[in-house]
């Protein structure tokens, strides 16, 4: 028979018991933590990446933000966009005799700069940003002003962005550009008998450049509808035919995880800029405060002293400025620089020009390129011409963004580590 004494369990006994129960279950209470920790930090990583991350802000303008996810799809598109431009210009470069041929410099020098935007993922990041901050302007200034864009307006211009016109695709219309003329006074003719010109000198400020990555579908066009001649025609570019174009367009866009959702937007964006634009433009005058001037241009101050006081001595204009003046691009011309407006040339030079009566001849006026020696030769307010008229809106319209812009306030934030550098540039492939 077992011991009685074995059976009886002392209060020792029991506290033992007691602490190795407790040890257990702190020990399995501490792996469960430490387990759930472990998930937790996977998951947050998981939706870090996934979400979290997508949703901090790269930039607000006024109350609107931009998603570091809104950012980087568009900056994956560009560098897409680039990658096939750069793939059509080799395309074009073979059709032209290949990169080694006579064109070869002109071909080269593009395929480099598309390169150089893709090799440099920060600077091709901000072009993107400013472009899209450009964007929320726009959406917040078309909101106060009422102006919207509906599916219809969106489907007609992405169809028309690959080709397709369901009415027919439009002719182009010529138009005719009058130059504006002006009749001399005696007092003009007395001064000049050359008639003058819309020459640009190289005193004017520079023509703006075309942004980096504007949010468009590269360039499909559609073929034309067959015709009774005894040669094949091309198979008419049906709406079928554009759909099937627009999903293949879509499947190649899901490389680059850029979604039709944002493809859509991009254009909704590009439409309602062009109405905001022709609100803002509808009352742009189609005249201007012109001045008709004449300039000898040299390097050094005291040249130009030289020179008027010649002149004020009764020397021939012509036959100083043929001499002596540095603008190549009019010397021969007595300096005649033409009509122009007061941004067409630098502010010091304009603001110059626009001071001076008829006749009157300036002091030497200093600007970047060197001393001048102006002549006002007509001022008045003159029809601009088509390229004139189309130059002022889009200058109104930029400085209305601007202004908007300033008005809304725009803070960015950092874009180190953020900005994608895929999709990469595979050479291997465009072989």
């Amino acid at each position: 028979m077992p011991n009685e004494e074995s059976k009886i369990i002392t209060k020792k006994h029991l506290a033992r018991l007691e602490r190795e129960r407790i040890q257990r279950r702190n020990l399995l209470m501490g792996v469960s933590i430490a387990l759930a920790l472990v998930v937790g930090l996977i998951l947050f990583g998981i939706l870090d990446q996934l979400f979290f991350q997508a949703q901090r802000t790269v930039a607000t303008v006024g109350k609107e933000k931009i998603t570091q996810g809104e950012y980087q799809a568009r900056v994956r598109y560009a560098r897409q966009q680039l990658i096939e431009r750069y793939r059509s210009t080799l395309q074009m470069a073979e059709m032209f005799g290949g990169l080694s041929s006579d064109n070869g410099n002109y071909f080269n020098t593009s395929l480099q700069q598309i390169q150089q935007q893709l090799d440099y993922p920060t600077i091709l990041g901000n072009s993107v940003l400013e472009a899209m901050i450009d964007e929320r302007v726009v959406e917040q200034e078309a909101a106060k002003l009422g102006i919207t864009v509906d599916d219809k307006e969106i489907e007609k211009a992405m169809e028309e962005a690959f080709g397709f016109y369901a009415n027919g695709t439009p002719t182009p219309q010529s138009t005719i550009s009058i130059a504006p003329t002006s009749t001399l006074s005696a007092d003009q003719l007395a001064i000049i008998t050359l008639t003058p010109t819309a020459t640009l000198a190289p005193t004017a400020t520079e023509e703006p450049q075309p942004t980096a990555t504007e949010v468009s579908p590269t360039e499909i066009s559609g073929t034309a509808e067959p015709t009774s001649t005894p040669y094949p025609t091309s198979t008419p570019y049906t709406f079928e035919g554009y759909q099937k174009q627009f999903q293949d367009y879509m499947t190649k866009l899901k490389d680059v995880d850029f979604s039709e959702v944002e493809f859509r937007k991009a254009f909704r964006l590009s439409v309602l800029r062009q109405k905001l634009q022709e609100k803002i433009i509808s009352d742009v005058p189609k005249t201007e405060e012109q001045v008709w001037a004449r300039h000898i241009l040299v390097n050094e101050e005291q040249a130009a002293k030289d020179i008027l006081a010649r002149l004020e001595k009764g020397e021939a204009w012509d036959v100083l400025a043929h001499e002596l003046s540095q603008d190549a691009s009019n010397k021969d011309n007595a300096g005649d620089l033409g009509w122009f407006g007061k941004a067409k040339m630098v502010a010091e030079f304009s603001e110059a020009a626009f001071a001076l009566k008829i006749g009157e001849i300036s002091q030497p006026v200093k600007t970047t390129f060197g001393y001048h020696i102006i002549q006002s030769l007509g001022h008045e307010e003159r029809p601009l011409d088509l390229a004139g008229f189309a130059e002022k809106q889009n200058s109104v319209f930029e400085e209305y963004l601007a202004k908007a812009q300033a008005d809304l306030g725009v803070t960015k934030n950092d874009l180190t580590n953020i900005t994608p550098e895929e999709p990469k540039l595979d050479l291997s492939t465009m072989q």
